[in-house]
């Protein structure tokens, strides 16, 4: 039997797409626990997605702030947190539950467990706008790092690690 023209050029196309296709990336998720404070690790990132893996001392805290270019989800490794919304009205998170936060969502939550809050967060841009603006209440930009989203300065516990 022979090959078809279109045959022949169905395989280049496949060996084509071969070689420019995407590769997967693999990670580990560890990250030192904290006395005070809190750390992001990035685990994974594509143009669309990224995975951080989030750690939290024990009675800390973020601002109320929304993201309105992407929606995101935080699951519950270890520890527990309450989250709240802009209303006040607040649900309390633990082991290997999540909460999932559609883009334009305003909450803020703080590690209520004794032991320090360990989280998964995965996010997707929603449309073509830069998926990294975190806005406040009044809609101005707050940066993760800010006083407004109660940045305070990290302090390991020596030697521990969530792994």
């Amino acid at each position: 039997m022979q090959a078809t023209d279109h045959d022949e050029k169905r395989r280049s196309a496949s060996a084509a797409d071969k070689a420019t296709a995407k590769k997967p990336s693999f990670f580990k998720m560890r990250a030192q626990m904290l006395e005070k404070g809190r750390t992001n690790t990035a685990l994974a990132r594509t143009e669309n997605m990224w995975a951080t893996l989030k750690v939290y001392a024990s009675g800390g805290e973020n601002g109320l702030h929304t993201h309105p270019n992407e929606d995101h989800t935080f699951i519950v490794l270890q520890g527990s947190a309450r989250y709240y919304d802009a209303d006040g009205g607040h649900t309390d998170v633990g082991k290997h539950e999540g909460i999932m936060l559609p883009a334009g969502a305003y909450y803020w939550f703080e590690a209520t467990s004794k032991e320090p809050l360990v989280l998964v967060r995965v996010g997707c841009r929603v449309g073509p706008s830069d998926a990294s603006g975190r806005l406040n209440i009044r809609g101005e930009p707050m940066p993760g790092d800010s006083k407004e989203n109660k940045r305070v300065p990290v302090v390991v516990r020596d030697g521990e690690f969530f792994e």
